[in-house]
């Protein structure tokens, strides 16, 4: 069963940045596709970003030059900086992950989420 567990949301000033982590339960030096996705209030979800097992990245256009995404393998960890934060990039963030394939791909294995809320 893969588990993946987000954390590092919380409260930011617009124009900060903040680092989100998911630990993976499952061997990162294999085959699969991850992701950081988000879900604004009163919005669908939607993608943020994605990385390959081999490390290559796709980004929204509304976070393109602002958010990195990035994995440590060793540390079975996915993460997302975030800079230049923006009220619009409030939202709960999950992690997310599909085994065996390359992106793009539907996801199939989800966190709970990290809440990040962006003041003015």
């Amino acid at each position: 069963q893969v588990q993946l567990v987000e954390s590092g949301g919380g409260s930011v000033q617009a124009g900060g940045s903040l680092r989100l982590s998911c630990a993976a339960s499952f061997n990162m030096y294999g085959s699969y596709c991850m992701g950081w996705f988000r879900r604004a209030p009163g919005k669908e979800r939607e993608e943020v970003a994605t990385i390959d097992s081999d490390g290559s990245t796709s980004y929204a256009d509304s976070v393109k030059g602002r958010f990195t995404i990035s994995k440590d393998n060793a540390k079975s960890t996915l993460y997302l900086q975030m800079n230049n934060l923006k009220r619009e990039d409030t939202a709960m963030y999950y992690c997310a992950a599909r085994l065996g394939v390359r992106c793009p791909s539907l996801m199939n294995y989800w966190g709970k989420g990290t809440l990040l809320t962006i003041s003015s």
